[in-house]
């Protein structure tokens, strides 16, 4: 890993270093319109800067669009050889940035730019992290809002991690929060909880998303439900931990029961037991079996990642320069 540049006095006055990570999938169309404002709303608001765009086996025009924006200063484009995921991508980002500050936000332009500045005044003011915190979720459907109340109900059982629901990836890091998400080693990273996990001051700015202008989001109900169990299993032992309180209830309920048959012997003695009572025991403890043996296995697989210790990505190009220095800014623009 290469050792990045050390932070400046944030206090002193000066604008920041300031990196931008756009992770995307098949953005070409929404690419055009984010980059030019990107690099307007940064040449004014600090000393030198960078758009990393890491492209996620995107098969539009994404590559030919990148190729002729990184012979600009300042861009760079990170090629994945696959679709990795949303995780690794924003990942090959954070290792590659190189800026004082490092901004993440999506491609798709629902995380307007305008609010950098605003963040990066905060970040003077002293925030280590800046969010970008949604105002309400009414564009989005009742199920995906109560399951995203539900999981982030079981990952607040995270001893000292607390997640919020309305944050995204959308936030700026200082160089130090960096510095920490990369010294973490797992390979399954569920990014939300990582960004909870290292620390440091954390504030949180509110916005509106707008609409996308272009395309449509991939995460499906497929991808949302394969990112939640990720988060679980990287971030909570709750269901193993419901899976004993479970097996002690079920265990009690079971001498408790063989109990009565007992005293109902020596009191009245042998009946014969009822078809249905037996078989309905059965087929509830058959399937308390496999749900258990299904969480044991999600918790095992996730070893079974770890323990490969796999790349968590791999670049098919890496294009462009890195910071690209501002001339004559004025600190108080």
């Amino acid at each position: 890993m290469t050792r990045k540049p050390a932070v400046g006095d944030r206090r002193s006055g000066g604008l920041p270093s300031a990196s931008c990570i756009v992770p995307g999938l098949n953005e070409c169309d929404n690419l055009r319109v984010l980059l030019p404002s990107l690099a307007a709303i940064l040449e004014a608001h600090s000393s030198a800067w960078e758009v990393i765009v890491v492209d996620d086996g995107s098969t539009d025009a994404t590559a030919e669009l990148m190729a002729s924006w990184t012979a600009r200063p300042g861009f760079r484009y990170l090629q994945l050889s696959r679709n990795f995921g949303k995780e690794a991508a924003l990942s090959a980002g954070l290792e590659a940035a190189e800026g004082e500050v490092v901004v993440s936000l999506d491609a798709d332009l629902q995380h307007p730019p305008a609010l950098i500045p605003a963040m990066i005044e905060r970040w003077r003011a002293g925030a280590d992290v800046v969010c970008a915190v949604r105002e309400n979720r009414d564009d989005e459907s009742s199920l995906k809002r109560y399951g995203a109340s539900l999981l982030y109900l079981i990952l607040g059982s995270a001893d000292g991690v607390k997640i919020s629901p309305d944050v995204g990836d959308f936030r700026l890091m200082d160089r130090q929060v960096v510095s920490a998400l990369l010294q973490l080693p797992e390979r399954t990273r569920f990014m939300k909880g990582l960004y909870a996990w290292v620390g440091f001051k954390t504030e949180s700015i509110e916005y509106l998303p707008p609409e996308r202008l272009h395309g449509s989001t991939r995460f499906d109900f497929f991808r949302l439900l394969r990112l939640a169990v990720d988060g679980i299993t990287a971030f909570s032992t709750w269901p193993l931990r419901a899976l004993s309180i479970l097996g002690l209830v079920v265990a009690l309920l079971a001498f408790a029961y063989g109990s009565y048959l007992v005293l109902e012997y020596m009191i009245i003695g042998n009946q014969v037991s009822g078809w249905t009572t037996i078989v309905t025991a059965m087929l509830f403890l058959s399937g308390v079996n496999l749900l258990g043996l299904g969480v044991i296995g999600a918790y095992v697989s996730r070893i079974f990642n770890e323990v490969k210790q796999r790349p968590l990505y791999v670049l098919r190009q890496d294009l462009g320069k890195g910071l690209r220095e501002v001339s004559a800014v004025d600190p108080d623009e």
